[in-house]
């Protein structure tokens, strides 16, 4: 079942960045890949520095996979699975986001 939320507008994405969003008390870290024009919405709580900073991570690939490294200790999440890549045991749930004209919303229930 689909419940998408409306979470902002499409304007308040950063270009090759991440950006926080409270959504029914949740903490989600949203990216937005401009040139792909693709969006990513994971949790944004870093569980081994145990703190919702990941949508402040940097953004880059590892072997072809997007991902997003922590800002504290650097472990790396994949942004399309929210698989750690340095711990196999961890892993973040990750959200359906689209653009729905100029606002982006969030499918709350597709969480993975």
């Amino acid at each position: 079942m689909t419940h998408w939320v409306d979470i902002c507008d499409k304007a308040d994405l950063q270009a090759d960045s991440g950006v926080c969003a409270l959504v029914e008390d949740k903490h989600i870290a949203i990216f937005y890949l401009e040139q792909e024009q693709k969006l990513f919405a994971i949790d944004n709580y870093d569980p081994f520095g145990k703190i919702s900073v990941l949508s402040r991570g940097l953004i880059g690939d590892i072997q072809g996979q997007v991902m997003v490294s922590s800002p504290l200790y650097k472990h790396h999440f994949n942004l399309s699975t929210g698989q750690c890549f340095e711990d196999d045991s961890v892993s973040l749930c990750t959200y359906d986001v689209r653009i729905n004209g100029d606002r982006v919303e969030l499918n709350l229930k597709g969480a993975s």
